[in-house]
């Protein structure tokens, strides 16, 4: 009986040891939840196309967004990509718009656009109506003209909060919405960081389209002397959304006009150029979570095709194409 006894106190000791280490090794294995993150993204005009580059990195990284909020021209790509537009159709439109596609030239004491053609615009660029209906949580911010607060939406119709988000002072007309004349988002919230860890981001990464209007040359036109005053205010409001911020990215687009749609290219390149420098940073957030991101791999190379020797490829001469007339 006292050695069946030290067997069966063996054998629960084993037991017992084997239910410790395999618990001690599901506690290393458990993962963490993934921070959620949240993308922040100033105006700026054309220079605003820089966002479609950051856009395009994070999805060749394969790394989540889980909220965007946006002024102006951010509030344009956020509404864009938020209902299912992706980077690359966003690029190739890119490559079409002008000015003329969402403004127009009118005489009034309140502007000296409207942006009235914006509502057939984002009618064709964005795939849904309302805030409830985008895939990705979205906070459009704009400025009460009266009282000079910040104005967020986060629900109801997309285009007129779009719209308003746009309404820039001195060049475009305020929009009305819910008896409120608003303007631009940028008095309020240059870059709405703030409101993306209100929404639940754990993370937030800042775009500031920073760039003076105004070289050493002077102002050109009115447009130049009000662009400048406003690139002044935002600059002196920085901390303001800069400590809501995780990473804050500035791509150069210094050298770039306000109406540079033409530049497109070289936009979305320099965008993407600017968050590459902190993909290692943002991909440490993710470490030890359930989603562990490894950095992306480049794309295979395919082997050359040799033509055996005793069947050498032909090669038809070089035509030159005519001269142009």
């Amino acid at each position: 009986m006292k050695q069946l006894s030290r067997i069966v106190r063996s054998v629960k000791a084993f037991s017992q040891e084997m239910s410790r280490q395999r618990d001690s090794a599901e506690a290393h294995t458990r993962l963490l939840p993934r921070p959620k993150l949240g993308l922040a993204f100033g105006g700026g005009f054309a220079r605003g196309l820089a966002h479609i580059g950051i856009l395009k990195v994070l999805e060749e990284e394969k790394i989540p967004v889980d909220f965007i909020g946006g002024t102006s021209v951010g509030a344009v790509i956020g509404a864009a990509y938020a209902s299912g537009v992706g980077p690359k159709e966003m690029e190739e439109i890119a490559q079409l718009v002008r000015f003329k596609d969402f403004a127009r030239w009118t005489i009034s004491r309140f502007g000296m656009c409207s942006n009235d053609r914006m509502s057939g615009f984002l009618d064709r660029l964005v795939r849904v109506k309302k805030f409830e209906e985008l895939r990705i949580p979205l906070v459009v911010a704009a400025t009460d003209f009266a009282t000079g607060e910040g104005v967020l939406f986060n629900s109801g119709c997309l285009i007129d909060a779009v719209r308003a988000s746009c309404a820039y002072p001195g060049m475009f007309l305020p929009v009305s919405i819910d008896g409120r004349l608003l303007v631009d988002g940028l008095l309020g919230y240059p870059v709405p960081t703030k409101p993306l860890k209100e929404m639940g981001a754990d993370r937030v990464i800042a775009v500031h389209l920073s760039a003076h209007w105004v070289k050493s040359r002077g102002p050109r036109h009115v447009f130049e002397v009000i662009g400048q005053c406003f690139s002044i205010a935002q600059d002196k409001m920085r901390a303001g959304w800069e400590a809501h911020s995780d990473v804050v990215l500035e791509p150069a687009v210094g050298d770039f006009g306000y109406d540079s749609f033409t530049r497109a290219s070289d936009l979305i390149r320099i965008g993407a150029d600017s968050i590459r420098e902190v993909i290692p940073t943002i991909r440490s957030w993710y470490a030890g979570t359930e989603l562990d991101i490894a950095p992306a791999l480049p794309a295979p190379v395919a082997e050359p095709i040799i033509a055996p020797a005793e069947a050498p490829l032909a090669v038809a001469p070089a035509t030159l194409p005519e001269a142009a007339a």
